[in-house]
């Protein structure tokens, strides 16, 4: 894309860069379970969310969301049991730490929703915060680029959203499944690294 994004209503959205995804004391660290490349996003998504704020745009982020029953037991999808058994009371709980955004990005983050599927468009409240914003170009950031970035990002695209998947500004667990995810998100969405983003201003 050649364009510039200076005239754009744009929101950059933050998928998932939490605690418990990506901290050393987060739930998934115990589980053994994380993307030594997710660990790699901080540092390349910050200077995006400052630009884009430098320059009117909004920073949105979404927190997956385990919401406690009636005993205070986590409510988790059968599915996602299955793949991660390791999940336990307290991890992802609405207002806790492991459920916030990660340090580095949490000071530039200026609305947050709570998931509990992949998208972050999904049973949230992110498409009226972006419409009453006046946003017409989103930007999809975070984890995991063949889950939630990529749902969120097809999202988008049906809610006629301009969509740009920032390249190296997301990452999972293999690169020919990262590969593959950005491949299938060019047919609606611009695919492009954090640099060249932050170049369009």
């Amino acid at each position: 894309m050649n364009e510039s994004l200076k005239n754009r209503h744009l929101a950059l959205i933050v998928v998932d860069l939490q605690n418990d995804f990506l901290a050393p004391a987060g739930a998934y660290a115990r589980g053994n379970t994380f993307s030594p490349e997710a660990l790699k996003l901080a540092a390349r998504v910050v200077p995006v969310a400052e630009v884009v704020k430098k320059n009117g745009g909004l920073v949105a982020s979404s927190l997956f969301t385990l919401w406690p029953d009636t005993s205070g037991q986590p409510m988790i999808s059968p599915h996602l049991l299955e793949r991660r058994p390791f999940l336990r009371k307290g991890d992802f709980e609405p207002g806790s730490w492991g459920q916030a955004n990660i340090d580095e990005i949490k000071p530039l983050v200026d609305v947050s929703v709570c998931k509990v599927a992949f998208s972050a468009f999904f049973n949230t409240q992110l498409d009226w915060v972006l419409r009453r914003a006046g946003i017409d170009t989103v930007a999809v950031c975070g984890i995991l680029t063949n889950g939630g970035v990529a749902s969120t990002v097809r999202d988008a695209h049906m809610r006629d959203y301009h969509t740009i998947v920032l390249s190296d500004g997301c990452a999972t667990f293999a690169d020919a499944a990262q590969q593959a995810a950005l491949a299938d998100m060019r047919t609606v969405a611009d695919v492009m690294t954090c640099a060249d983003f932050i170049a369009s201003f």
